[in-house]
């Protein structure tokens, strides 16, 4: 080996270390996921599909448990979770017409381990289930995800899926459903 040649596989076996340690440096989650987000108490297991690397998480907009309420969870300057309730007087079905606009890919949430309907899509979910509240008989509860989520659009959906069946309890306990 010439020791031009032995320069260059120094050079580039430094310049693959160099490269390696600042891709370990950087990067990474640097916050804490909260046990409780919007109002509810939130699953890290559940949530942990949907978050991305970064230095701070926050938990921005208005309580659920106000009724009305539409709250994120951000990651930086992104946000990778939204939620959204709305009190109603009647069971919107996911699946009507009327509500196609909303989705990507929608498909039915069968087998719901609560009353109501649901449908989820490649980056949202809607569940309309029955609340019986003074102030209302039925509340929606609205599931975003980040367009930057990773992963196949199936697994996704999954994730979305399993989130929105976790939270959804715990909105319905936190405005005092009682049913």
């Amino acid at each position: 080996m010439t020791g031009k040649t032995s320069r260059r596989l120094t050079a580039s076996a430094l310049a693959c270390c160099l490269a390696l340690s600042l891709g370990a440096c950087g990067g990474g989650r640097e916050y804490t996921v909260p046990k409780e987000a919007c109002g509810v108490p939130i699953s890290e297991k559940a949530l942990d599909p949907f978050l991305v690397d970064g230095k701070k998480l926050q938990v921005l907009g208005n309580p659920l448990t106000t009724g009305e309420g539409n709250c994120g969870i951000w990651v930086d300057d992104w946000l990778v979770v939204n939620l959204l309730l709305e009190k109603v007087d009647k069971l919107y079905d996911p699946m009507d017409d009327s509500e196609e606009f909303r989705f990507k890919n929608r498909a039915e949430m069968a087998d719901l381990p609560f009353d109501g309907l649901g449908a989820v899509g490649d980056f949202n979910a809607m569940v309309s289930t029955q609340c019986a509240a003074p102030d209302a008989k039925y509340a929606i509860v609205y599931v975003e995800v980040s367009l930057k989520s990773t992963g196949d659009a199936t697994r996704r959906r999954d994730h979305i899926e399993s989130f929105t069946v976790d939270v959804v309890p715990k909105v319905k306990k936190a405005l005092g459903c009682t049913a």
